[in-house]
């Protein structure tokens, strides 16, 4: 435990749909959803006005549609929150070298490591800065925490939601705790919260009343040694800048439960192909090929294969994957299926076998269009690139430019006609709507804008392959915006 608060957890508020109300003009102040907008689909972020409803994180969207029927519910645009999120995370890095990004939204700073703090007062007035800096960057609003550990800074940070600053001061950390409920405390989920609840212990005071030996009793070892330390306050675990993947996947829930075994392999191999897409941006390769299939009953298998050597063929992939499936009973239905690539290393060893057979099929191909004057087929993942959405359909939120009318967003869409409305992040006011036909041939995906502030060449990058702060006293949060 430090003397001084010098680590830092920032946390952007809600920070998928606040992207989201910053590039569109006229949802500012309006309840906003993110997430898969299906049947089967899952709330990933709402906007604090759509809190208020009752919506939250991981909820079915059928749920939170019921809840808050006017939201606005959009898809996800994960290259805009990349894109952000790289903004952040350099005004972070900006600070110290030992920054440890936790998700696209989530890190946590070691300022005492960069010389940016050494006490109290200057850690405050980092925080301050980077607060302001953010906003001025990207028009977004971040929480943050200062503590001497990085369980107590990530806990400041969740009390000073939204858009605050908390600093929990020396010495008040067995305090400030005891009186918070034991979910409160990292790897305390609702599993392990009833067991204690039950042994009659609800706040984190209490598990340190307990005592170690009776928390051993109740949790194992290992479990119970970690959380008296945490109900302490005790946390020496140092902010870590590399967090390496050690698993790359993709998966998808469908709509209706999929029943036809060759509709399945085909959604497998799609699976494959992205799967392989995102490895090869990590600048990875992989070892073992992983399948994921959940059935009708909600029975979940996991199959795996481990190869000869790391790969980032999509070819190896695939095979790989169909040959897991051929394992898997998927009578009554599938679903939701995933593939993913881990035991990852940063070279690859190709399979020869599949590269032979690449390289001869590739020479049929070649041999086959000579004789007839015809030339090869677009490659499946360059075609799907420059192709208009699947059947012209258009999924709300996402964006569009219009030949005449410009830049826009799909607000909805149905009965073969589409509604945008056209504005830009900046936009002094909300932006016209118009409808066209889905077919229309001036409309066109697009690629986002970039925010207020935020540099476009954060967007345009081409694609790797390979307010003051106050002090928190026992028993209460103060925050200031």
């Amino acid at each position: 435990m430090r003397a001084a608060p010098t680590i830092l957890h920032l946390d952007m508020d809600a920070f998928f749909a606040a992207v989201e109300q910053a590039a569109k003009p006229s949802l500012r102040g309006k309840p906003v959803i993110v997430g898969g907008l299906g049947p089967r689909g899952v709330v990933a972020t709402a906007s604090y006005e759509a809190r208020r409803f009752g919506v939250h994180s991981a909820m079915p969207m059928a749920q939170a549609r019921r809840l808050c029927p006017n939201g606005a519910y959009l898809v996800p645009r994960f290259h805009l929150y990349r894109a952000v999120s790289e903004q952040v995370m350099a005004l972070l890095q900006a600070l110290s070298p030992l920054v440890e990004p936790l998700s696209l939204d989530e890190a946590f700073v070691d300022l005492e490591a960069g010389g940016a703090a050494d006490g109290t007062e200057a850690a405050r007035a980092v925080a301050l800065r980077l607060r302001a800096d953010i906003r001025a960057a990207t028009g977004l609003s971040g929480s943050v925490g200062l503590a001497g550990s990085k369980m107590l800074a990530k806990i400041a940070s969740e009390e000073a939601k939204p858009d605050g600053l908390v600093v929990i001061a020396p010495g008040t950390e067995r305090d400030l705790l005891a009186p918070m409920t034991v979910r409160t405390l990292p790897g305390v989920g609702p599993a392990t919260g009833e067991h204690l609840r039950r042994a009659g212990m609800t706040t984190v005071g209490d598990l340190a009343e307990a005592g170690e030996d009776e928390l051993v009793r109740l949790l194992g070892r290992a479990h119970g040694v970690a959380l008296h330390r945490m109900a302490l306050g005790l946390d020496e675990r140092p902010v870590v800048a590399e967090r390496d993947a050690k698993s790359v996947s993709v998966e998808d829930t469908f709509d209706v439960d999929l029943h036809d075994r060759v509709r399945i392999r085909t959604e497998v191999q799609r699976l494959a192909e992205r799967c392989v897409g995102r490895l090869r941006a990590s600048g990875h390769s992989g070892r073992t090929i992983v399948l994921k299939v959940r059935r009708y009953d909600f029975s979940t298998l996991t199959r795996s294969e481990t190869l000869r050597g790391p790969t980032d063929d999509p070819g190896v992939v695939r095979e790989a994957a169909a040959r897991l499936l051929d394992a898997v009973d998927t009578t009554g239905g599938v679903r939701l299926l995933g593939v993913g690539v881990s035991g990852l290393a940063d070279y690859t060893q190709e399979d020869l076998f599949a590269q032979a057979a690449a390289e001869e099929a590739a020479g049929e191909a070649a041999d086959g269009a000579a004789a007839s004057g015809s030339t090869p087929a677009a490659e499946p993942a360059e075609a799907a690139a420059d192709a208009p959405p699947a059947g012209r359909r258009w999924a709300a939120g996402s964006d569009v430019r219009h030949a005449v009318y410009g830049a826009g967003w799909v607000q909805g869409s149905g009965v073969g006609r589409v509604t945008v409305r056209f504005e830009e992040p900046g936009s002094p006011a909300p932006g016209r709507v118009r409808t066209f036909p889905v077919d229309d041939p001036d409309l066109e995906p697009a690629e986002p804008l970039p925010l207020v502030g935020q540099a476009s060449s954060v967007l345009s990058r081409p694609k790797s392959r390979s307010g003051g702060g106050a002090a928190m006293s026992p028993g209460r949060a103060t925050s200031s915006p």
